[in-house]
Order: C-alpha cells, then structure tokens, then sequence
C-alpha cells in the first residue's frame, strides 16, 4: 500500500540580513523566527492526526533545518533528495534591485516563460513530479512530508491543477512553512490541502528564486 498522502512543506524563513538572493547558496540557516515556523508546521500536521512515515528533504541548509522538528515529532531520519532542490538562477548572490539596474542584466528578463534567468519550469515540474511519484511508492501507508522551496513547490500545484507553468514569481501562494498537500487519485495527482501554520507576516522572505 502506498502513502495516503504528500505534503510539499516550505523551509521557514531565512537569516539574510543583506537581503541577498540565495539560491542554492551555502551557508544560509534558518533564523530563530525560522525554527519557529519550522516547528510550527510540524505541530500543524500532528495536530491533524496525520501519520507521516518518511521525511524528505533538500541538500540545503535551510530545509535539512526546516526537517528537524518534523524527524523529532515522527522519529524519521530525514532523506535528502536532489530533486526537490531550489532551481538554478542567474541572479544568485546578488540583491535583485541592485542587479536589475545593470542594463547587462536584462537579457536574463527576455523570456520569463521559460524563464530566460534561470531553470525551466518544465525541469522543474519534470523533476518534482518524479520525486512525489517516488516518495508515494517509497511507504507502506501514512503520509510523506518533503521539506523543499518556494518555486518547486509553486510549480508542482501548477502542474497538478493542469495550469500554465509560466507565472510571475510574485504571484506564488507558497508561504514560509506552508503546507500544501496531495492525493493519488488513481494515475493523477490532486491537491488537497494548502495550510500556513506560521505566523509569517514580519517574516523576511526575498531570496527564493
């Protein structure tokens, strides 16, 4: 039998004083309001009754942090999956006003469909539908949770709702620590739930890509 459910679980905010476009950057922990937003998403899901039974997560610092309090509620080890990392982009390490004042800049803006500035969307979606489809066979029963970013996690609700792929990065709903879930309906995916169990409205959150 395979998992009941996944929940792509967005990291919890980022200590970035400079305001800097991290990316796959290393060396970006959480901050201390993060671990709380952390721990707040963790005790979301017990408070559900939901029997997570395997935690996966990014390579970066900030979701392996985001994971921990779902490994001590649920006593998993996390996983670490490639896949559901951050996307690549151009801009990575800069401060986006700053870098956009550069007219050197603007060639990365010419498709955003794409987008021109970084990963696909396409890849994106290609690779995160992968590892849902892996982390729902991987179980026998109870729920999957994957601690990823922003942008993967935006582009799979897309990609599941049947919606363009293209989209304004602004315009995601997909919250530090947010919770958005799925359900195998047999050969397809369905979203279920969307949660923000963090308080998040002081939160700093300018460096996904």
């Amino acid at each position: 039998m395979p998992a009941d459910r996944i929940h792509l679980v967005r990291h919890g905010e980022v200590f970035n004083p400079d305001g800097v476009l991290y990316g796959r950057l290393p060396g970006y922990r959480l901050s201390e309001s993060g671990r709380e937003m952390a721990q707040a998403a963790a005790d979301y899901l017990v408070a559900e009754g939901r029997n997570v039974t395997a935690l996966i997560c990014s390579p970066l610092q900030r979701t392996q942090e985001s994971a921990e309090p779902w490994a001590t509620a649920y006593r998993l080890t996390p996983v670490i999956d490639e896949r559901v990392i951050e996307p690549t982009n151009v801009f990575e390490g800069t401060q986006m006003r700053k870098a956009l004042k550069n007219p050197l800049n603007w060639r990365h803006l010419l498709r955003p469909s794409v987008p021109s500035w970084g990963e696909p969307f396409r890849s994106i979606a290609d690779r995160m539908l992968s590892a849902i489809d892996d982390a729902w066979q991987s179980v026998d029963g109870g729920d999957v949770v994957i601690v990823s970013h922003q942008a993967p996690i935006w582009v799979t609700h897309l990609a599941v709702a049947g919606e363009k792929l293209a989209h304004d990065p602004r315009s995601r709903r997909c919250a530090l620590s947010s919770v958005t879930s799925f359900e195998r309906r047999g050969t397809t995916w369905r979203e279920v739930a969307y949660a923000e169990p963090a308080a998040t409205g002081s939160a700093v959150d300018v460096g996904a890509v």
